[in-house]
């Protein structure tokens, strides 16, 4: 398995980071959530990244690889990021995840889990999966990683990636499913001017908020979407999409999101869950 990785381009020109996640794949190619087929989803926002984003420097995954944590499933997915990609790869597990069975997958594609650097820029990749529940915390061990992670790193622009959002995305049904311990994860940033962003997945939609100069950042799913402002569950009928960052040298950045608009889904869009 990969702890770490290391990508690097010119100086004083930026790094192009792209950034999936919620691919939410079954245990079988074609399988669906709420009536749509997850691979092809991937796939139509994997070729829109082909098209877009020719070079990018590393593709980080943040979490629900898979819809039920199977080594299969998440051998198929590392096949999939191989054909498309020839840069460093990143993953980290969401609650529908199990970090030990990602990492021991046998693959010749070993994506890093704990940290990458990619140009000047560290990231950090935290697991904030409770096995078997739905909502994230950040574990005794994992809190003192990111302590010890950043401090061994003052100087370095630093953008923390994770699955749960640590802060309330206006969503009430999926906001009970926040990192539990927030205010001790905003407690280890404080002083820390290098951590420029934080960003996750596990929302299925775009949130975007500045606290304490700090960038706060959700990427929509490559599969279905959940709309925004809603306190009860509700489908989006926006469609799938990514997050690429530009990682300047001196610790600026400028991020955006693309989605699919060539394709059309057939997706259960009363659905009260799943």
């Amino acid at each position: 398995m990969a702890a770490s990785a290391i990508s690097t381009q010119s100086t004083g020109t930026p790094v192009r980071l792209i950034q999936i996640t919620d691919t939410h794949l079954g245990a079988a190619d074609g399988d669906t959530l709420l009536g749509l087929n997850t691979d092809q989803s991937l796939a139509d926002v994997l070729a829109l990244i082909a098209r877009e984003q020719p070079d990018p420097a590393a593709v980080v995954c943040t979490g629900d690889v898979a819809s039920e944590p199977d080594a299969d499933c998440y051998s198929r997915f590392l096949d999939t990021l191989q054909r498309n990609f020839d840069c460093p790869l990143g993953w980290l597990p969401g609650n529908h995840d199990l970090a030990d069975v990602m990492y021991q997958v046998a693959h010749v594609t070993q994506p890093a889990h704990r940290t990458m650097l990619v140009g000047g820029w560290l990231l950090v990749l935290l697991d904030s999966s409770v096995p078997g529940y739905v909502h994230g915390e950040l574990a005794a061990a994992e809190m003192a990683f990111l302590r010890d992670t950043l401090a061994a790193h003052p100087d370095t622009p630093t953008l923390i990636m994770l699955h749960h959002q640590p802060v309330a995305v206006g969503s009430e049904w999926i906001d009970q499913y926040i990192v539990r311990n927030h205010a001790e994860f905003f407690a280890a940033l404080e002083s820390q001017s290098q951590v420029k962003a934080v960003c996750w997945g596990h929302v299925h939609q775009t949130f975007e908020r500045l606290l304490d100069e700090r960038l706060l950042l959700a990427t929509p799913s490559t599969c279905v979407q959940f709309k925004p402002g809603c306190d009860d569950f509700t489908v989006d009928t926006q469609m799938p999409g990514y997050r690429w960052f530009d990682l300047y040298p001196d610790g600026r950045l400028e991020t955006g999101v693309s989605r699919v608009t060539d394709k059309s889904y057939v997706i259960d869009y009363k659905s009260a869950g799943y």
